[in-house]
């Protein structure tokens, strides 16, 4: 394997050996503490445009598989790992870490020290960074992360841009792709719902003609102020169709109730964060992947009430609204990977979705 190395904003240089695609390429380089699940991880769209740091030592030693993946392909621009299996170990395995890389265009970096670099970004915050070949200096290399502009579109890239229809028997939900993980779709099909999934952008007045029972906002990557389209179209439904949003959909949600969002120092991103729920008092374990969060004092100006929180840091996990049917979670009910501690939530989602069902027909009969 040839050299490759990995150069920070701020200078720092990790030399390794490469793995995957060949091809150069910058990214906010993230860090993911989760044990397991790491093609889940990969095929995040939320990663889009991130190089991705995965904790755990060893990686690739079950192989890819076809059955594991969140979306099509893989939208993060770079790997990072301790040491990676070349020959994987798995009934399940279809192919390795390697040939996978190789075939979506993606570079890897291994043999470096992982630790010291997650201890890097969650002490100077996050970084982007380079990968390159070993030959080229860091001096052009620092010139040219400075040149790269931030990204601003990563969930037009990762949206669908056609709409399309998952039949089922059961509730009309129409799910906004924000960079859906197929473990969302899977939980809402699971439940027998018609899903209709339309792209980040799609009007509230169209979403309005579909008749949906309820409204699904998914993750996705990014800054949620890069989404105005959506924002807008949330407060014109807000009031009609039930809502439950989950991670960047919970961002939305709340920017479109008036609230702020923040990015945060480093982000949370694995498959063990703690959180409280503030309404029963029971902590829960939860899988995460979010650079930016909602900002909890801006809660206090908007119909928004706080139903649960991170117990590592104190931050936003959970917000209803106190008028409208509406409610939203930082975390991933669905895993993929990850604990499934939380994903009662669909059932609570659907329970909502009866309640208002019911209310608007004693409305019309009273």
């Amino acid at each position: 394997m040839a050299k490759r190395k990995l150069v920070l904003e701020d200078g720092t240089v990790f030399i390794g050996e490469g793995f995957g695609s060949e091809r150069e390429i910058s990214g906010e380089v993230v860090f993911n503490t989760s044990m397991t699940g790491y093609q889940e991880i990969i095929s995040d769209p939320s990663y889009c445009g991130q190089i991705v740091t995965l904790t755990y030592p060893l990686i690739g030693n079950y192989g890819i598989n076809r059955d594991d993946f969140e979306t099509v392909a893989p939208f993060i621009h770079g790997l990072i790992v301790k040491e990676y299996s070349e020959f994987p170990s798995n009934f399940r395995s279809d192919e390795r870490m390697d040939s996978f890389l190789k075939a979506h265009d993606i570079p890897g970096l291994a043999g470096i020290d992982t630790r010291k670099l997650t201890k890097r970004i969650r002490e100077a915050g996050t970084m982007r960074g380079y990968l390159t070949s070993i030959e080229k200096e860091d001096a052009e290399i620092l010139e040219l992360l400075q040149a790269i502009p931030e990204m601003h579109d990563q969930v037009k890239q990762t949206s669908t841009s056609k709409p399309y229809i998952v039949p089922g028997r059961g509730y009309r939900i129409v799910l906004v792709d924000f960079g859906m993980k197929h473990g969302i779709l899977r939980e809402l099909t699971k439940r027998n719902c018609h899903v209709t999934v339309v792209p980040y952008d799609y009007p509230a007045e169209s979403i309005k003609r579909l008749k949906p029972d309820g409204i699904m906002l998914t993750n996705g990557p990014g800054d949620p102020t890069d989404v105005p389209e959506a924002i807008a179209m949330i407060r014109d439904v807000l009031p009609y169709i039930p809502i439950f949003g989950i991670c960047l959909g919970h961002q939305l949600l709340a920017l479109a109730c008036g609230a702020e969002t923040e990015k945060m120092k480093f982000g949370h991103r694995g498959g063990n964060h703690p959180v409280k729920d503030i309404l029963t008092g029971k902590a829960f374990l939860t899988s995460q992947n979010h650079g930016y969060a909602v900002t909890r004092d801006s809660l206090e100006k908007t119909a928004l009430e706080l139903t649960q929180i991170a117990l590592n840091d104190q931050s936003v996990e959970g917000i209803r609204h106190s008028v409208y049917p509406a409610f939203s979670v930082q975390y991933h009910p669905e895993s993929s990977p990850g604990p499934e501690d939380s994903n009662y939530l669909f059932d609570d989602f659907l329970a909502l979705i009866k309640q208002n069902i019911v209310k608007r027909e004693e409305e019309v009969y009273a």
